[in-house]
């Protein structure tokens, strides 16, 4: 009979080996496929059913010694039961469909790498076994679905796979053709819109289905390509207050969690990544706490937090600190918040190392905090925080540095930001402060100075940055801040905020947080006035949203209840504003393909022009130019770019002519130009339309020009003796003529008129006449021919306007004798 041999998964019609191929050893070859970093190999084409296989990954489990086979486990598995998961009943399918879904689905997503060296087996099934309710294990193989077969000429129409790895690995999945697919199923990784050709879809665990489902009798079909790669934990993500760092995302791996000075860890220190279907970390990620008390020594800088800051703290607490600076320093504190309960709980700072030292700070005897902080004598300081049993609050985080002999204290200012001359705050260095978006520095100085030799110290105190009610603001983005924040405002404020952008813009208002009493109110109004449209007015809390106004103004204005009980960190509001674009503008024009567009203003306004370019080879089809009109739409619809296929006409040519080769200007076609008469050609006569390739056809020369033909000038002929010649100038131009005449006493022999005649070169009608001397005795010779008509011509022109003179006086006589004087009858 005749066999049949396929890879695990690949689906193929039947083969040429012959039966003793049946009970062949699985082969394997130690060529490795292209090893790419996070990818998987890459195989041109499915493999040959008798050629060589590839060598699986050495770290893939299965390996038995040295031997060149398989464990039972991972050969191919052949059954006409329905898969342990993705079956069941399905829903009304398109024709033809395919879905990919995960068997055990998790929430979170998997950090993935890839085996790059696989080995597939070899094994033989009949005609009549061909399945298409398949359970695979292999570690890699090829779906074809349906299966092609020249024994079931009519495909099954419901085909389910299921490939399942080894714990730890997931299996990938990459579509080799594309088929008719749809969304089915609880869990699906891959549907009908993104399932297309180069795909690469990865389960979430050690198990994928494959279920194929048509209404034709020969549905198409589509393979797949599927691999194992290994699972892996997902990044642990850091504590507030501390760090953590991994040794491997992979099974076995640990991650290692810290807390900063000042804080404890909740929870384990220490998480191993976990081998299952699905990895995971062994317990909860901890979390960083402050701890209640502690001695801390060779401190530089950090920050000392009551237990449960920025929340409240717990009754009856007892927590003391003590810092510790290097030696030969000392300590300096900045208070950035001190919140206690109104009736037996105490902060205390003593100046040393004991209950016994001096206090620097008690909260039963001040009322407000120094904004300079507080500066140790020695290298010690002690923190004592009692609570009574009932009340409490935030409590406090106080800053602590360590500096040395020379120098100043580092400065703080909470909310802002400080530039300094020389980071070691030596003697002479010199600090400039800013506070940041939505506060406003009070108190304290801009800058200051670290002075004085012997006991160096700031010239200045630091400046306060603090969230103000009220303001004008005219930049063009920037944040509002309700009163105090983050910390919670007053009772009874009536704040009233103004901004101001350019005339020919808007605001966009980015509302980021609001959470206010009930009977609080913030409102905002469409202009710079109270007067103004009300774009909005809200109360208690609203998540994140937006307002745009109309104007380039906005007043935002906000009001608490005088009995209002909003207390404690982040209640408020922080409003995020940007100057936009004015919305009274033109629709946004598309982009045209094969082409680009270019606007003479950035924003769409009433006479704003967009010009339409297109690409070389391409010419536009429409109007290039649109406008912006009065009613804001564009002044014609929207050209396009279309593919130039012949030469433009290049047109007649004024004061010639031109003969085409033919109706039409496509490729090869010419254009041959002849001036009219009295015309000489400039540029090449003859055009010719050729291809460029992308950039479309061009003509090969540019269009000539007639220009009028043009001679060389006559020189001077010369004077003769006794002659005068009409003109002294040295050149005359063709047609021009000269007169000669001679003086008294003389008479002229030859041409009295000579005219240069065009030609190349041009040249004088004659040569010069001659004067000579007049005798005594003799007679008057007659006047040549031509110069007697010459002087009848002038005769005859001198006889006409005496003539008519003469006719002119002839009326007025008889006018005045017929009219002014009549004859008596």
């Amino acid at each position: 009979s005749e066999g049949r041999s396929t890879s695990p998964g690949f689906l193929t019609g039947p083969s040429r080996s012959t039966t003793q191929d049946a009970v062949r050893s699985p082969v394997a070859t130690t060529a490795p496929p292209t090893d790419l970093l996070n990818h998987h190999p890459i195989y041109p084409r499915p493999p040959d059913p008798q050629g060589p296989l590839r060598p699986r990954h050495p770290d893939y489990p299965g390996d038995s010694g040295g031997r060149r086979s398989w464990s039972s486990s991972w050969s191919s598995s052949w059954s006409s039961s329905k898969p342990t998961s993705g079956g069941g009943s399905s829903p009304v399918a398109p024709p033809t469909s395919l879905v990919l879904a995960d068997a055990n689905r998790d929430e979170e997503e998997m950090t993935t790498s890839i085996i790059t060296t696989t080995t597939i087996t070899t094994t033989t099934q009949s005609p009549g076994e061909m399945s298409c309710q398949l359970n695979l294990t292999g570690p890699e193989g090829y779906i074809q679905a349906p299966p092609t077969s020249s024994s079931a000429p009519h495909a099954t129409s419901d085909c389910s796979y299921t490939v399942t790895v080894y714990m730890g690995y997931g299996v990938e999945v990459q579509v080799r053709s594309e088929g008719s697919v749809h969304t089915e199923g609880n869990a699906v990784l891959a549907n009908e819109t993104i399932l297309t050709r180069g795909l690469v879809v990865r389960s979430h665990s050690n198990q994928i289905s494959v279920r194929l489902h048509s209404q034709k009798p020969r549905p198409g079909s589509i393979l797949l390509r599927y691999q194992a790669f290994v699972l892996s934990c997902v990044f642990p993500r850091r504590p507030a207050y501390g760090d953590v760092s991994v040794s491997g995302l992979h099974s076995g791996g640990e991650a290692f969690f810290s807390c900063l000075t000042g804080y404890r860890l909740q929870g384990a220190g220490v998480l191993t990544c976990t081998n299952a279907s699905t990895p995971y970390w062994s317990g909860e990620e901890p979390r960083c706490l402050a701890s209640c008390g502690g001695t801390m020594g060779n401190v530089t800088v950090g920050r000392i937090v009551s237990p449960g800051f920025p929340g409240n703290y717990s009754n009856n607490l007892t927590c003391s600190w003590l810092l510790e600076a290097p030696q030969g320093q000392k300590l300096h504190v900045h208070f950035e918040k001190v919140a206690l309960a109104e009736d037996d709980d105490r902060l205390l700072i003593r100046n040393g190392n004991s209950l016994d030292a001096a206090a620097l700070y008690d909260s039963y005897e001040v009322e407000y905090l120094p904004n300079e902080g507080l500066l140790s004598t020695s290298r010690f300081l002690f923190i004592e925080l009692t609570t009574d049993a009932s009340g409490t609050s935030t409590g406090f985080a106080i800053r602590y540095q360590a500096f040395a002999a020379g120098h100043c204290y580092q400065p703080f200012v909470k909310y802002g930001n400080l530039t300094s001359s020389d980071a070691t705050w030596a003697l002479g260095a010199v600090v400039e402060f800013a506070c940041d978006p939505g506060y406003t520095l009070e108190q304290g100085s801009v800058s200051m100075e670290c002075v004085d030799p012997d006991n160096p110290q700031w010239n200045e105190t630091e400046p306060a940055c603090r969230a103000v009610c009220s303001g004008e603001i005219t930049d063009s983005a920037g944040v509002v801040l309700s009163p105090n924040w983050p910390e919670a405002y007053d009772k009874g404020q009536d704040c009233i905020w103004g901004i101001h952008v350019e005339e020919d813009k808007r605001i966009m208002l980015d509302i980021q947080v609001l959470n206010i009493g009930k009977n609080d109110v913030v409102t905002f109004y469409d202009g710079d006035d109270l007067t103004a449209k009300v774009l909005g007015q809200y109360g208690g809390s609203k998540a994140r949203f937006k307002l745009y106004t109309s104007t380039a103004d906005v007043t935002i204005q906000f009001q608490s209840d005088p009995a209002t009980n909003v207390y404690g960190y982040g209640n408020g509001f922080v409003v995020h504003f940007f100057e936009v674009p004015r919305n009274d503008t033109c629709p946004e024009l598309p982009e045209i393909s094969n082409g680009w567009k270019s606007t003479s203003h950035p924003e769409l306004v009433q006479g704003t022009v967009v010009t339409y370019q297109c690409y070389p080879g391409y010419q536009v089809v429409g109007s290039e130019l649109l406008m912006c009109q009065w009613d804001l739409t564009w002044s014609g619809d929207l050209p396009s770019c279309e593919r130039v296929v012949s030469c433009p006409d290049p047109g007649p040519l004024e004061n010639g002519r031109r003969v085409l080769s033919g109706p039409h200007f496509n490729a090869g076609s010419t254009v041959q130009y002849i001036c009219n008469k009295g015309f000489t050609l400039s540029g090449n006569s003859l055009l010719t339309c050729f291809n460029r390739g992308a950039s479309g056809p061009r003509w090969n020369q540019k269009l000539p020009r007639c220009l009028p033909e043009t001679f060389e000038p006559c020189g001077h002929p010369g004077t003769p003796t006794y002659g005068v010649p009409s003109s002294t100038k040295l050149h005359f131009q063709a047609g021009e003529t000269l007169l000669y005449s001679c003086l008294p006493d003389h008479e002229l022999l030859g041409e009295p008129v000579l005219r240069c005649i065009p030609g190349h070169p041009s040249q004088w009608s004659g040569l010069p006449p001659v004067c000579k001397e007049r005798s005594v005795l003799s007679f008057a010779a007659a006047p040549p021919a031509d110069f007697r008509t010459e002087a009848a011509r002038v005769a005859f022109t001198g006889f006409i306007p005496v003539s008519l003179l003469l006719l002119f006086i002839l009326g007025i006589y008889l006018y005045f004798l017929r009219w002014v004087h009549p004859t008596p009858k």
